[in-house]
């Protein structure tokens, strides 16, 4: 997960979610065109219907109202799956534009100059410019059992709360596909056109198959999730994380640290100096592509160029906070399955 963005973990604890750390060194468009659109399906959809809203999330809570929420504000992962499935936010937290003003990869598809950023990074949240845009509802990811929602401060979340309810979806201990389908029932019950969706739905399964063939056609070949700050190198255990706990059931052979080393990560990942970068032997690094990490390019140590992986060239991305839509998914799997295929046993 990530360092810990629960009180309950450590700061750098919560943001590694799902793997390795980040936020800043420490801490899934479907396949129609029209479901791309920056929501103008959803708007049709949502206008084509009327009554009373109810959402049961998973933190058990039923949020209820009298009719579809219009003014959505979300985590920028979550805004991005909606955006998929043709829902537009009003406004959005988290990481959404880099220094040089560009989408964070996080943003996925959406035009981040059509909603309001009321917080870009770890514990910023303008609760003035929140309250101005009336919402109807907040949803979130959450990655622990107690529902904290992603990215909203431990500080403010009471008056957050008080100016709307929240929605969550969990992340956390569970494969892939529990989310998925969880953003997509929220998505659809807010007015969503799923049919648009469908042939993304068709395209992850596809990937699946093809992940899984790969996977048991080359079991000796072993794949690491990393990541990388400046100080320490961040390997990732499959426990915890939505996209490795689906990988591992699929029959990929992953780096397994002990869960006593994963202990300072909160169970999430164990911490090596980049001097022990090697402790772990793997054919294939996957790398965290989240933009408060290091990217493999622009890691300059000794000892990651001479990781056997990386003189291979057989080091490849990976999304610890998969944006949940099946469109943005197919490639995480494609990528993976892609990886396997062409590797070599190099460890």
């Amino acid at each position: 997960m990530s360092n810990a963005r629960a009180n309950h973990l450590t700061r750098r604890g919560i943001i590694a979610a799902g793997g390795a750390l980040g936020l800043g060194a420490v801490l899934a468009a479907c396949g129609d065109d029209d479901s791309t659109s920056g929501g103008s399906k959803s708007t049709e959809s949502a206008a084509a219907k009327s009554g009373p809203w109810t959402f049961k999330d998973d933190r058990a809570t039923t949020v209820k109202l009298d009719k579809i929420p219009a003014n959505i504000v979300a985590f920028t992962g979550v805004a991005a799956a909606l955006y998929d499935y043709g829902v537009q936010v009003k406004g959005v937290f988290g990481p959404t534009r880099t220094t040089d003003g560009k989408a964070d990869v996080q943003a996925g598809d959406m035009d981040i100059t059509k909603v309001e950023v009321i917080g870009n990074v770890w514990d910023e949240f303008n609760v003035e410019k929140y309250a101005a845009l009336a919402p109807d509802v907040l949803i979130s990811t959450t990655f622990d059992n107690a529902g904290t929602l992603w990215y909203v401060p431990e500080a403010s979340k009471d008056k957050i709360a008080k100016l709307a309810p929240s929605v969550a979806v969990s992340v956390y201990d569970r494969q892939i596909t529990a989310p998925l389908e969880r953003m997509w029932e929220l998505a659809e019950s807010l007015g969503a056109d799923m049919a648009a969706a469908a042939d993304a739905k068709k395209r992850f399964e596809t990937a699946a198959t093809r992940l899984r063939a790969a996977a048991k056609a080359k079991p000796e070949i072993k794949v690491m999730a990393g990541s990388a700050s400046d100080q320490l190198f961040y390997v990732s255990g499959t426990n915890l994380s939505i996209d490795l706990e689906y990988f591992k059931a699929l029959g990929v052979n992953f780096v397994e640290p002990p869960e006593s080393a994963k202990a300072e990560g909160g169970g999430w990942y164990e911490s090596l100096s980049w001097e022990n970068v090697d402790k772990y032997q793997a054919d294939i690094i996957m790398m965290d592509d989240r933009s408060s990490t290091i990217q493999p390019a622009d890691i300059a140590k000794p000892t990651w160029k001479q990781l056997p992986a990386v003189k291979a060239g057989q080091v490849i991305s990976r999304s610890p906070e998969p944006i949940l839509s099946y469109d943005k998914c197919v490639p995480l799997l494609e990528n993976l399955a892609d990886a396997l295929e062409k590797a070599k046993k190099v460890a």
